[in-house]
């Protein structure tokens, strides 16, 4: 496993994001054109890639919220390299790379549907709070925080 800090620019990230709107537009189904407003990667500076003997396999990203927090963004696995961990790498490594940057919190947001990420989350120590800013009045969608 090698694990890239790039930016969105990153053919394999761009690649493997296209994957995750395909995933997210069956899953979200008429929702997803609301979901997918808040999720356009022109110009995220912190984006991760895990490759997996050399193949792009996972991905996630961060961006600033506010002063001190940064909003988890752009988790995928491939199908063939689920159950492997590396979703839980990529949060790792993510909230390293804030810390790193001087940040002192997460937040992040998911839809009900995400069974496997809420898990995630959930096991790496993120709490359920209050749905904040887009995503307040939105039953489908839960938000998260976890102090860096």
């Amino acid at each position: 496993m090698t694990t890239n800090r790039t930016d969105s620019s990153n053919t394999d990230f761009r690649n493997l994001v296209k994957l995750l709107d395909a995933d997210l537009a069956v899953r979200n189904g008429d929702d997803h054109a609301f979901y997918d407003q808040f999720n356009k990667i022109d110009a995220i500076k912190n984006c991760i890639v895990i490759y997996i003997d050399k193949l792009p396999a996972a991905c996630g990203a961060f961006k600033e919220f506010s002063e001190d927090t940064v909003e988890i963004k752009r988790m995928y696995t491939s199908p063939d390299f689920r159950k492997r961990g590396l979703a839980t790498a990529i949060v790792k490594e993510l909230e390293s790379w804030a810390r790193e940057s001087g940040y002192s919190k997460a937040v992040l947001e998911s839809s009900l549907e995400q069974n496997e990420a809420l898990s995630v989350y959930e096991k790496s120590g993120y709490y359920r709070i209050p749905n904040y800013g887009q995503y307040v009045g939105v039953d489908n969608s839960v938000c998260y925080e976890k102090k860096l």
